[in-house]
């Protein structure tokens, strides 16, 4: 029996990264391109004909920009997962971004396997975003609260295994590369990932990192695993 490929739409303005975009997913044999869309009002549209499974999407878009058609996606689809693909590193982009729905962000300055993972990742309900982005949420915490705007979270008890976990998430880390990190299951990373968020009451990436930060559990850039083969 055959494996269920994710279903993806391509947003982009430019034909050119769209056909590009559709090149590269077209050797990995668990993703189909179903549809694509030139801004984001067709965005919208192709997701109500075609329900992909996934929505790779660019910020900067004509007549509806990523952003705002991320909000419509996620708020009319539950069942259909948004991945910004853009070249924005910009702060402001990416809290915007987390405010929407998004269940990802990836920059296009990343490599092939990157994208891959991170579409299957939120294929699979999980979060998914590129080391550097992680690395901006967690720079822009650092000035907030050097001018004393930082994140005010009780302290709660987690197990050591919790803070491991915890350590990585926020690292931009997937499950399965958790679970080979710590020589565990990726069921065992993903229960202990949703007893983190129950203790903590905290429910999306940019909250978890401003935790680990306060607590210190973010690791220095010496002390992160290095990138999975």
């Amino acid at each position: 029996m055959a494996t269920k490929k994710i279903r993806i739409l391509l947003a982009d303005d430019h034909a050119l990264i769209r056909s590009g975009l559709a090149t590269l997913l077209h050797g990995a044999g668990d993703v189909e391109v179903v549809g694509e869309a030139s801004d984001g009002e067709e965005a919208i549209e192709k997701t109500t004909s075609l329900e992909p499974d996934v929505v790779v999407i660019d910020l900067s878009m004509p007549r509806l920009s990523g952003i705002e058609a991320t909000k419509v996606i996620t708020h009319r689809f539950p069942a259909v997962r948004v991945l910004v693909l853009t070249m924005y590193e910009n702060e402001e982009y990416v809290y915007q971004i987390l405010r929407s729905g998004a269940s990802g962000y990836v920059l296009k300055s990343a490599r092939k396997d990157e994208l891959l993972t991170a579409i299957r990742a939120v294929a699979k309900g999980e979060k998914f975003f590129s080391p550097r982005v992680s690395e901006i949420i967690a720079e822009g915490y650092v000035r907030r609260a050097e001018r004393g705007t930082t994140f005010s979270q009780p302290e709660v008890p987690l197990t050591k295994r919790e803070r491991e976990i915890l350590a990585l998430v926020v690292q931009g880390l997937t499950n399965q590369q958790i679970a080979n990190r710590l020589y565990i299951s990726p069921r065992t990373v993903d229960t202990h990932r949703t007893n983190i968020m129950q203790k903590l009451d905290i429910h999306d990436l940019a909250n978890l990192v401003r935790y680990a930060i306060d607590h210190g559990l973010l690791a220095t850039h010496d002390d992160r695993p290095k990138e999975e083969k």
